[in-house]
C-alpha cells in the first residue's frame, strides 16, 4: 500500500493516554494524586495568578518604573501612495470608507478617532482623487504632479 497524507499515522508511542490520578495506591498516583501533601497548591480550586511568585515580591514589581504613556498621543493609520497605485483605477475617489472596505486599514479607525494619513512612500502615476485626515509633503507633492486632488477632513468626521 502506497503512503499518502490519507493513510499516515501517527508513529507508535507518540499519543499517550490522559493521566487518570487519584484512581489508587496501584496507579502511582492515588491518595494525593500527584499534588503532594498540604498546602495552597493540593487544594481544589487552586489556579495561580499570572505573575504570581508564590507570595515574593512579583518581578513587575521589582523593576524600576521610567517615562510615561501620553494618554491623548494621536494615533494615526497611515497608507502608503504605492499601496493606493495598486489598488485604485485613474480617477478613482479614495475616501477612508473605501479603503476600510477594500481591507487596506481597520474597520474601527472611526470609532477610535485615529486619522488616516497618506505617506509619500512609493510612485503614483494615475490621477486620484484622494480624502484623509492628514498628508505628508511628499505625498502632496506626488498627488499633484499627476494631476490628482487632495481634501483634509477632520478626524472623527
Amino acid at each position: 500500500m502506497a503512503l499518502g497524507l490519507h493513510n499516515i499515522g501517527a508513529p507508535k508511542g507518540a499519543n499517550k493516554g490522559k493521566k487518570r490520578v487519584g484512581r489508587g495506591p496501584g496507579s502511582g498516583l492515588g491518595k494525593t494524586a500527584g499534588r503532594g501533601s498540604k498546602g495552597q497548591k493540593s487544594r481544589s480550586g487552586y489556579s495561580s495568578r499570572p505573575g504570581f511568585e508564590g507570595g515574593q515580591m512579583p518581578l513587575q514589581r521589582r523593576l524600576p518604573k521610567r517615562g510615561f504613556t501620553n494618554i491623548f498621543k494621536k494615533v494615526w493609520i497611515e497608507v502608503q501612495l504605492g499601496h493606493l497605485e495598486a489598488k485604485f483605477a485613474a480617477g478613482d475617489e479614495v475616501t477612508p470608507e473605501l479603503l476600510a472596505e477594500r481591507g487596506m486599514i481597520r474597520k474601527s479607525y472611526r470609532q477610535r478617532r485615529e486619522g488616516v494619513v497618506i505617506l509619500g512612500c512609493g510612485d503614483l502615476t494615475k490621477p486620484l482623487s484622494v480624502t484623509a485626515h492628514r498628508f505628508t509633503k511628499g505625498a502632496r507633492e506626488k498627488i499633484e504632479a499627476v494631476g490628482g486632488k487632495i481634501t483634509v477632513v477632520e478626524a472623527g468626521t
